[in-house]
């Protein structure tokens, strides 16, 4: 598994039409606070308990294979992951390396990446703080 930028990650989703971007974030936070276009939804863990999602790794395999039209071979596809700062995402990755998927890689600010001095996100780095393309439910 690779930590990398959001900008290096839009720079792989724009010149491998097989890379599967999975948003790995609370359905709540998927929905209102906004996800990357095209984005795999598939939550590590969900609110209110906050529990790791024990089907997960069987969840994203079935949504990438949907999205790759395809069963076989979905393991070699580049698979990035994303949360809101890159610590959840870290451990999907992890999850779905385990299962056997080949390239993986971790988008380690995340999608409103860390905290100012203000607590405040989006201001210091993150997807939305780089102006990639994004969008709300």
């Amino acid at each position: 598994m690779k930590d990398i930028t959001p900008p290096e990650a839009w720079e792989i989703l724009q010149s491998n039409q097989d890379a599967m971007l999975v948003d790995v974030r609370t359905t709540i936070e998927y929905q209102y606070v906004g996800h990357p276009l095209d984005a795999i939804h598939v939550p590590w863990k969900e609110a209110p308990d906050w529990e790791i999602n024990t089907d997960f790794v069987k969840q994203a395999r079935e949504a990438i294979a949907r999205r790759a039209g395809k069963t076989e071979g979905i393991e070699s596809l580049p698979v990035l992951t994303i949360c809101r700062s890159g610590k959840r995402s870290k451990e999907a990755a992890e999850a779905l390396l385990i299962d056997g998927f080949k390239t993986v890689y971790n988008i380690d600010e995340g999608f409103e990446g860390d905290r100012d001095s203000k607590n405040h996100r989006n201001t210091i780095n993150g997807w939305r703080f780089h102006n990639l393309p994004w969008e709300q439910s």
